[in-house]
């Protein structure tokens, strides 16, 4: 897999967590392709900036309405400025 920085890694997690039901923490692992205690970190981090929370009745992420405007702004960049790197 290529390196990928830290606000894709976060969109990756922000997209898996944007769904109507929230979604398990092991659903994340797999969809932003991390390990769990890399992935406790990330949600820890998003958590403290109010980006995803856990409803604990039923034990899963959701974004949050911030986190929901900041996934458009990144996808909305991702748009206007697509970086193409080239292999040598």
């Amino acid at each position: 897999m290529k390196y990928r920085s830290r606000s894709e890694i976060v969109r990756m997690i922000l997209e898996a967590a944007n769904v109507r039901q929230g979604t398990s923490r092991t659903r994340l692992m797999y969809k932003s392709y991390l390990a769990y205690n890399q992935l406790k970190d990330y949600l820890k981090a998003l958590q403290e900036n109010g980006l995803i929370e856990y409803e604990v009745g039923i034990r899963s992420y959701k974004i949050t309405e911030k986190g929901v405007r900041l996934l458009e702004l990144q996808n909305r960049m991702k748009e206007l400025t697509p970086i193409n790197y080239v292999e040598t």
